[in-house]
């Protein structure tokens, strides 16, 4: 079977670091896959906050996770600073894709790529909406955010 491959863009507008917490490490003593998708949603609630959004209202509308894909580069482990960048790429009239880069702060090892698919949705009536301006126009310009 062929491995999934993630395509990384050249910059990531927004980058923000979380440390490793102990819910976030597996019997194995590294970080577990469960955590990588949390961490990934930690750091989209930042960037959404970034621009005076959350997953609920992003310029009128919510946002849903339609598909996701995670891809482990190396291990990563309790107390470990994540350096996570965040961009958006694929943008059609429903969604996007949100790229995830996740790093670690200390030795720059890469620990995982991952990407969401999003769709923009009502959530009064349970059904996809077109993509609000806001976002469409906010990403033609793409400028550096840090928190």
């Amino acid at each position: 079977m062929p491995r999934v491959k993630i395509d990384l863009p050249d910059r990531f507008p927004f980058t923000t670091e979380i440390p490793l917490r102990v819910s976030d490490i597996n019997y194995g003593g590294h970080l577990g896959n469960d955590a990588v998708l949390s961490l990934a949603q930690e750091a989209r609630m930042r960037f959404l906050r970034s621009f005076g959004w959350s997953e609920q209202n992003v310029g009128g509308v919510g946002i849903i996770m339609a598909d996701a894909v995670v891809v482990y580069r190396a291990e990563a482990f309790y107390g470990d600073v994540l350096t996570i960048g965040v961009a958006v790429d694929d943008i059609q009239s429903l969604g996007c894709d949100l790229l995830y880069h996740m790093v670690n702060s200390a030795s720059s090892k890469e620990i995982a790529r991952v990407k969401t698919g999003i769709v923009f949705f009502d959530y009064a009536k349970h059904k996809p909406v077109l993509m609000p301006a806001a976002f469409r126009d906010r990403f033609s310009l793409e400028p550096d955010r840090r928190t």
